[in-house]
């Protein structure tokens, strides 16, 4: 019904004021209403500040965690799976699909971080003290929310969700980590599908590995949101730069991840549970 409603305000009332209403109602949850209060103090608490955001691609095989492990970061899905092998936490943890929330509640539950969940995964997890649901949009509509506190786009990857929580903190330069942009797979962007056996597109083979169900990657749609938080960040004088080792993503900036510490050597391979060494 709030869906439904929010439509008809959009088509009458535009844009902008058909999300009020839409945010009005949700507002009647004490849930949304608290984690507004709770997202409003972390604008501009990085202000200045270089972050990492570390994507769970196959790459991670070859990074050297260990030299963000003082750094501000943000760790997404699963990438809890790398935890037992890495001195590596990330500061916030971030996930909105569906899928992973149902069938990892319980993991992310344990996490001792401040997490970020879509609001829509609210019946799936307990309100603790350390999460804060944000109202996540889908579709292909090309915004980016500098107030999270009205909305935030998923733009086709929880990715996109980590950077405007980046810009929203106030963070200068964010560094992309582990984003490969790359996947084996048949099938439609965004279908629901039943993994039949190892994974080949992240750091573990267990990360969606056989059982496990999950939504095809729309890697054009990611695309398109990249491109629009690369004008953001450009347009109020911030940069976000691609560190991943052998990535495929053509959108940002490519820099080298060990010269970001000063640190020419070559990274060292990083051995994670059911996953050989890339």
């Amino acid at each position: 019904m709030r869906h439904f409603i929010e439509t008809i305000g959009r088509a009458v009332l535009g844009e902008k004021r058909g999300r009020a209403l839409g945010r009005w109602i949700e507002h009647q949850d004490w849930r949304y209403r608290e984690s507004m209060r709770r997202l409003s103090r972390y604008r501009d608490v990085h202000r200045g500040q270089r972050c990492f955001i570390v994507g769970n691609g196959p790459s991670l095989k070859r990074t050297d965690l260990s030299l963000i492990a003082g750094e501000k970061s943000f760790g997404t899905n699963r990438i809890y799976l790398a935890f037992d092998e890495l001195v590596f936490r990330p500061s916030y943890y971030v996930c909105s699909n569906e899928l992973v929330v149902e069938q990892c509640a319980a993991d992310i539950a344990k996490l001792s971080m401040p997490k970020f969940i879509g609001w829509h995964n609210r019946e799936l997890l307990e309100f603790t003290d350390d999460l804060t649901f944000l109202w996540t949009r889908c579709g292909l509509r090309s915004w980016f929310f500098t107030d999270l506190t009205e909305g935030c786009w998923e733009g086709s990857t929880v990715t996109m969700v980590c950077i405007q929580l980046a810009y929203y903190m106030g963070f200068s330069e964010v560094v992309l980590v582990g984003v490969d942009h790359s996947y084996e797979y048949q099938g439609r962007p965004h279908e629901a599908v039943v993994s039949q056996g190892d994974d080949p597109n992240h750091f573990n083979t267990n990360y969606f590995g056989k059982g496990f169900r999950w939504h095809l990657p729309d890697l054009a749609g990611s695309e398109l949101s990249y491109r629009v938080a690369k004008h953001m960040f450009e347009q109020d004088g911030r940069r976000i730069v691609d560190a991943t080792i052998g990535g495929k993503l053509e959108v940002f900036e490519k820099v080298d991840y060990y010269g970001l510490f000063g640190d020419e050597r070559m990274g060292r391979t990083i051995s994670f549970p059911n996953s050989a060494a890339a």
